[in-house]
């Protein structure tokens, strides 16, 4: 809010001062916090309208201090904050009021009704957050599970809230409220199923609400599982609610709910209410409401940078903790990892419940059975029958690998991966079945997903950033003429053990290249792993240079794609790369990004990838966005994709230490060898 930006605030509660985030967004906001008795034209900053803030009233009042009011912004964390889950936006009310307290105005309500709330820009934002909300199955808290399944669909949907909460008290409401909203909903619905929605706070115990088993009977049943609220939003006919934020949310999903309080969102023309708030005459829509309580009214914060963002920034970061808090909320059961994957693993993936480890398929999927764990594979060290022996056992299965942006430093170095893909049908370099990777390419992306992409691709470019980021040579002077790029690959890969086609050795992909480019310049790069010495694959350069004019050695990939015209691969993700600059691809096998009609494929593609023809900017999503988990190595979170770029481009990444270089080279011995036991 615009009137709160630069204030210093004299806090006496512990909503206020205990809460680091809270501090931090105030801080970041521009605000500063001090302690001692305020002076006449300072300001003393309360929690709400909790117990300790009438302290912090009443020293306002003593001291002839101005109040500010902070409270939760309408998207929060993963989890309620009793579980220790900081919150990523604030409302900061300067006017002394608070969104829920319909007593006198709040800042939100003298938004709602003085600003414009118009213009193209405004409203295409709010159209896409709304959407991007529902497809992102965000909340104001996310510890839902979108698998569990709601009622079938056609009930009136009746919104239970904790006893005591503060929004039905100043909300113009009490307990007989709620018997009213009920007796309501079951008299204006003769025949209808009534479904009660408990809250997520007495589901686990830690508050009671209006509503128990006594309740239910007949045709009204209480819903107490962690649904995906919007899930449950789209199945109702018609919602009923006091004052809880489910009943804004039923707004954005297209409802007009029946209101028996007075919240924020009532008295602007979207709900039915049952006690009206007369100074409140201005007509919404519903993407006018959206625009001022969540696009101007709230200060977001995004933990990773440490600043103050605006909306878009705050889901992105909202979305990457919510799918791993989702994806790993039961625990995995990681097979056959390596000792020196243990750890970052554990750091990406063990954050809501610790990894175990086991090193052989049946111990494995027996400890994940009893423990209601998933099981995690390294993919392209999946050992034989574990897929089939999950399947028997009815456990989930998630294959992992790195991302398509890995990190500075190989992986043969041992350097952690940022980004990881966690793939719960397949893998992205097996053509042999679906991966989730396929899918997100085939399925509907999200509101202002390809818009994201190419923002995300013109960084990629500005950056000079690829998979790895070693810090190569630049490129040297080249040969003129049309330039081709031929990438070496590590020829023990799995991508292409299993999508390489015929054509599964760098020197034959050289010599396929020059049989059928005669006149072009030919470029040929060896893989990084390979001229580490780390991974098998060399080509002698004399056997090379028969068929290529000139070898590129340590050469800075994403450099050289910005001189050259056109890539031959097999299964590279440097031909992913090349099509992001706006290079022709040849491929001969089947990598991730072929036969979606944006390559020239020699080799066998798969039937269910013909129908799709996604734009450039759709794969990029799916595979850069979608598809892979990023961790940012310097606040440790969950993050965006976005995050990673600024770190890689910066260089505020942690180098391998000198350990892992050490056993890296010891790999790369052992590796040399690898045909004497093969």
């Amino acid at each position: 809010m615009a009137q709160a930006i630069g204030m210093s605030l004299h806090a006496f509660t512990g909503g206020v001062i205990l809460p680091s985030r809270v501090r931090r967004i105030l801080e970041a906001a521009g605000h500063e916090i001090r302690l001692g008795w305020p002076g006449p034209g300072g300001r003393v900053a309360v929690w709400g309208r909790s117990a300790p803030a009438r302290r912090g009233e009443w020293i306002a009042a003593r001291s002839g201090a101005g109040l500010v009011r902070i409270e939760d912004a309408f998207i929060r964390s993963v989890k309620p904050g009793y579980n220790g889950d900081p919150t990523i936006g604030l409302m900061i009310d300067a006017q002394g009021g608070v969104h829920f307290d319909a007593s006198s105005p709040s800042a939100l309500e003298q938004l709602l009704a003085t600003h414009p709330l118009d213009g193209a820009t405004l409203e295409q934002r709010a159209r896409d957050g709304i959407a991007r909300l529902i497809a992102a199955d965000l909340s104001k808290y996310n510890a839902h599970d979108p698998r569990l399944q709601v009622p079938e669909p056609g009930y009136v949907l009746v919104i239970d809230q904790v006893r005591g909460d503060a929004g039905i008290r100043f909300g113009g409401a009490d307990e007989r409220t709620f018997r009213q909203m009920l007796n309501a909903a079951l008299d204006e619905n003769p025949g209808a199923r009534v479904v009660i929605k408990t809250h997520p706070e007495t589901t686990t115990g830690q508050r009671l609400g209006h509503f128990g088993r006594g309740s239910v009977g007949g045709r009204v049943s209480l819903l107490e599982d962690p649904v995906s609220p919007w899930a449950l939003l789209k199945g109702a006919q018609s919602v009923y609610t006091v004052s809880s934020q489910l009943g804004f949310e039923a707004i954005l999903a297209g409802h007009r709910p029946r209101v028996f309080g007075q919240p924020f969102y009532a008295g602007w023309g979207l709900s039915e209410d049952a006690q009206p708030i007369p100074r409140r005459g201005r007509a919404l829509e519903r993407t006018q409401l959206f625009a001022g309580a969540m696009l101007l009214a709230p200060t977001w914060y995004d933990p990773c940078r440490d600043r103050i963002c605006d909306f878009e920034t705050a889901i992105d970061h909202m979305e990457a903790e919510a799918r791993a808090f989702r994806e790993d909320r039961f625990g995995h059961v990681a097979v056959g990892m390596r000792m020196w994957k243990r750890a970052p693993l554990q750091r990406i993936f063990g954050a809501s419940r610790r990894l175990r480890f086991a090193d052989k398929p049946a111990p494995a999927v027996l400890r994940a059975q009893r423990e209601g764990r998933d099981i995690a594979v390294w993919a392209s060290k999946e050992p034989e029958g574990l897929a089939a022996e999950a399947a028997r056992a009815g456990v989930r299965m998630r294959r992992l690998e790195d991302g398509f942006l890995r990190s500075r430093g190989l992986g043969a170095e041992l350097t952690p991966a940022l980004s990881l893909v966690s793939d719960d049908l397949g893998i992205y370099y097996d053509p042999r079945q679906e991966s989730r990777l396929e899918r997100l390419v085939t399925e509907p992306g999200p509101p202002g997903a390809e818009a994201r992409a190419q923002r995300l691709m013109r960084a990629l470019i500005a950056t000079g950033l690829s998979k790895y980021n070693t810090g190569a040579a630049t490129v040297p002077p080249l040969p003129e003429g049309y330039r081709i790029l031929v990438p070496g690959q590590v020829e023990d890969d799995v991508s292409l053990r299993l999508g390489g086609a015929a054509i599964r050795r760098n020197l034959d992909l050289l010599r396929r290249t020059r049989a059928e480019n005669p006149d072009a310049v030919i470029l040929y790069k060896p893989h990084p792993d390979v001229e580490a010495g780390l991974r098998e694959g060399a080509v002698p350069r004399d056997a090379a240079l028969e068929h290529a004019d000139m070898v590129l050695e340590r050469t800075d990939p994403a450099a050289l794609l910005t001189r050259v015209d056109a890539v031959w691969t097999m299964t590279s993700a440097m031909g992913f790369e090349a099509l992001i600059r706006g290079c022709a691809v040849t491929c001969l096998g089947t990598p991730f990004y072929a036969g979606w009609g944006l390559t020239r494929d020699l080799g066998p593609v798969p039937e269910r990838r013909r129908a799709a023809r996604p734009s450039l900017a759709k794969l990029v999503h799916a595979a850069l966005i979608a598809y892979p988990r990023y961790f940012d190595p310097v606040s440790g979170l969950p993050c965006a994709p976005e995050v990673v770029v600024e770190r890689l481009a910066s260089g505020t990444v942690p180098e391998t230490g000198r350990v892992n270089r050490g056993l890296a080279r010891m790999q790369g011995v052992f590796a040399s060898y690898a045909h004497l036991w093969r």
